[in-house]
């Protein structure tokens, strides 16, 4: 397959305008992972407390011998069984969704700045793309179904140690709650960072196939801890194995914390890139 090889339209490089991460996506993402996280802990907290109060001695107290714990063991592993295959369907369909929405959204974004800089480009599924397409799938149903894993095992052991404790059921309702919470951070994190994630990676693969060679860092000034050395980059300060920024090459990327990396590929990475056009050669 040909490259396409894109030259700025004058004597000087082009800069053109960033690829963003779409933020409709994104929150469509967040939405479906949730969902189903809503549905697996409405199921956790009726059947487990239903169990736990089946076992209550008094008013208060869940019941200490063998029986409560043995009873919630079961009905832990059944819950187990039931929303590791409910993860494990919905990841595969919610993965291929993600990965074709982003796929087309980065290309439709990367075809309108080219097209503001006189530049109207076909995009096809190339090799890479492909590849890239497939990987982010693959990574998207392996997030997706660690979410239920990780939360099925923490439930698990927060209800053993509670009958080991003693709690009454509302002590074990408000702990039910609070590993809820820190699930739904997550899947949160996994949708900002993933769509952040794929978007980098369609913008570096076509920016290759368009013969783009260099790119600057942009910085996105956002999240409550801003890696030092993204931001000292952006702003051409660094001084490390990549230069002083904020150009770099886009088949290498810029040397930050110790390895190569690419805006937007580190997790919780919003930093975006804008493509070089190189100046057209004139004899």
């Amino acid at each position: 397959m040909t490259k396409i090889i894109l030259h700025s339209r004058s004597s000087k490089p082009r800069v053109l305008a960033p690829v963003r991460p779409n933020v409709g996506i994104q929150i469509a993402y967040r939405r479906k992972l949730i969902r189903l996280v809503d549905e697996m802990q409405k199921s956790i907290e009726y059947w487990i407390l239903r169990a736990s109060r089946r076992n209550i001695t008094n008013a208060t107290k869940i019941a200490t011998d063998a029986s409560p714990a043995a009873d919630l063991q079961r009905e832990m592993n059944r819950l187990a069984r039931r929303w590791t295959r409910r993860f494990t369907e919905a990841a595969k369909r919610i993965a291929r969704w993600f990965a074709g929405a982003t796929t087309r959204r980065s290309d439709q974004d990367i075809k309108s700045t080219l097209r503001k800089a006189g530049w109207s480009v076909d995009l096809k599924m190339t090799p890479p793309v492909q590849d890239a397409f497939t990987a982010t799938v693959e990574a998207q149903v392996g997030l997706i179904k660690s979410i239920a894993q990780e939360h099925l095992a923490d439930v698990q052991g927060l209800v053993m140690r509670s009958v080991q404790a003693g709690h009454d059921a509302a002590t074990l309702a408000q702990e039910l709650q609070h590993r809820y919470q820190m699930t739904k951070e997550r899947a949160v994190l996994i949708a900002r960072d993933q769509t952040n994630k794929a978007t980098a990676t369609i913008t570096r693969l076509r920016q290759q196939s368009l013969g783009i060679t260099q790119a600057i860092w942009l910085h996105s000034h956002g999240g409550r801890k801003p890696r030092p050395e993204h931001v000292a980059f952006a702003a051409g300060r660094h001084k490390g194995r990549s230069g002083p920024g904020p150009v770099y090459e886009v088949a290498k990327g810029a040397y930050l914390e110790d390895r190569w990396t690419w805006p937007g590929w580190e997790i919780n990475c919003r930093c975006v890139s804008k493509s070089v056009l190189p100046a057209l050669k004139t004899a």
